[in-house]
């Protein structure tokens, strides 16, 4: 393992969602390769995007690390879209080392007061532990007046290795339960 730095790192990907949103799911910050390709959950390892179109029966055409990057960051919008799912993170910018939650620190969380006032969103869910506590200790309170819940999901991170993919998809069914 390379002996790595902290950086300060600045959430630059636009969320995805519009007015007929319905979930939103929240990640923690973009790893390094999600912010090089621009979009979330990039790394090749990650298996946000098998698991997520497994939960509603779609395979994407594009692989995380495809050299049309263009074309996978719109079908995943487009997947998205299509099944009312919103996407972002929890935080606007903190320190943190390479892709590790757990060397998070100095964090500003992302201002989520447009896309709950514009969208009928109920349902959040926190892709891993880190995202849930973040949401919990800085989002929680501040938008519990639009009636929302907030479920935590394990981590598609390759990281988390005791998740199995079809221990995924059953945990992930639940987006689909509206």
């Amino acid at each position: 393992m390379k002996n790595e730095n902290p950086s300060i790192v600045v959430h630059e990907i636009k969320p995805v969602w519009n007015s007929k949103s319905t979930v939103l799911i929240l990640g923690t910050m973009p790893s390094p390769k999600s912010r090089e390709a621009g979009f979330f959950y990039m790394h090749p390892q990650n298996r946000f995007w098998k698991v997520l179109p497994q939960v509603f029966g779609e395979t994407l055409v594009y692989a995380n690390n495809a050299p049309q990057k263009d074309k996978a960051v719109e079908e995943r919008i487009d997947f998205l879209y299509r099944h009312q799912i919103a996407l972002w993170d929890v935080l606007k910018s903190c320190e943190i080392t390479g892709a590790a939650d757990s060397s998070i620190k100095n964090t500003v969380p992302n201002d989520f007061t447009q896309i709950f006032s514009e969208s009928p969103i109920k349902r959040v869910f926190c892709t891993g532990n880190t995202a849930f506590l973040l949401w919990n200790k800085y989002c929680a309170a501040k938008y519990q007046s639009f009636g929302l819940t907030c479920e935590c999901l394990p981590s598609t991170s390759p990281a988390n290795a005791r998740w199995n993919f079809e221990k995924l998809v059953a945990a992930y069914r639940r987006i689909e339960k509206r």
